[in-house]
């Protein structure tokens, strides 16, 4: 047997028995470092529309402020708080609009697909 042959035989049967699970990393390629790693950007919450009806963006947590525009149902938005407002059907929550979109909607309906935070 060649010597380069044994030699990789010898270190197979070592990381076998000892249990312990190396990757081979190409020539030049990069890996992550840990720092790196470590500071993941937190994604951010989001909801999907389940109106039937385009629902009602508004300036304010209330159905009587001022309208700025409409999401078509089935629409996933992001979230960037919740906040208690006026009542809808049974539920005083409205989701501030994330992604630097103005306006709130009524969380009556919105189906959080994330956990969403109280407003500061």
């Amino acid at each position: 047997m060649p010597v380069r042959r044994a030699a990789a035989v010898g270190a197979s049967a070592l990381l076998i028995t000892s249990g312990t699970l190396l990757a081979a990393v190409p020539a030049g390629a990069q890996t992550p470092s840990a720092a790196t790693a470590a500071v993941a950007k937190p994604v951010p919450p989001k909801g999907k529309v389940v109106s039937k009806l385009p629902l009602s963006i508004r300036e304010r947590p209330t159905q009587s402020s001022t309208y700025l525009g409409a999401l078509k149902p089935g629409t996933v938005v992001e979230l960037s708080c919740k906040k208690h407002g006026a009542n809808v059907n049974g539920n005083d929550l409205w989701y501030l609009l994330g992604n630097g979109k103005p306006g709130y909607v009524a969380a009556r309906y919105v189906q959080n697909l994330s956990p969403v935070p109280l407003c500061k």
